[in-house]
């Protein structure tokens, strides 16, 4: 079974940066789309990004510009770089994974594995 940990949120102020990881053990990470779903307080759920196993990342993310997905292979990584955060930003963040039959996963219901969730903080 997959197991996913993510870490590297923080309290940041608005229009820092953070890099946030995914370490995933128990399977191989190629196999499987990885992705980063954020939950803003008191709200809902939002996919913020998501890759292939081969690397693709479908267009349409809400934060297209600002976040970038990546993900190492050979370490069994994923990353989320966040630039120009503002406070609507803020919220728990998980990485989460589905086995990559060919598509991302856009709603996060469709993720089957998920990380414990890190928090990010971002304020004056």
């Amino acid at each position: 079974q997959l197991h996913l940990v993510d870490s590297g949120g923080a309290l940041v102020q608005p229009g820092g940066s953070l890099r946030l990881s995914c370490a995933a053990s128990g399977i191989p990470l190629e196999y499987y789309a990885i992705g980063w779903i954020h939950q803003a307080p008191g709200g809902e759920r939002e996919v913020v990004s998501c890759v292939r196993s081969t690397g693709a990342s479908p267009d349409g993310s809400p934060v297209k510009g600002r976040f970038t997905i990546t993900r190492d292979n050979i370490a069994n990584m994923a990353f989320l770089e966040m630039n120009n955060l503002q406070p609507e930003d803020t919220g728990l963040y998980s990485c989460a994974a589905i086995v990559d039959r060919g598509v991302c996963f856009s709603r996060p219901y469709e993720a089957t594995y998920w990380g414990q969730g890190t928090e990010v903080t971002v304020s004056p």
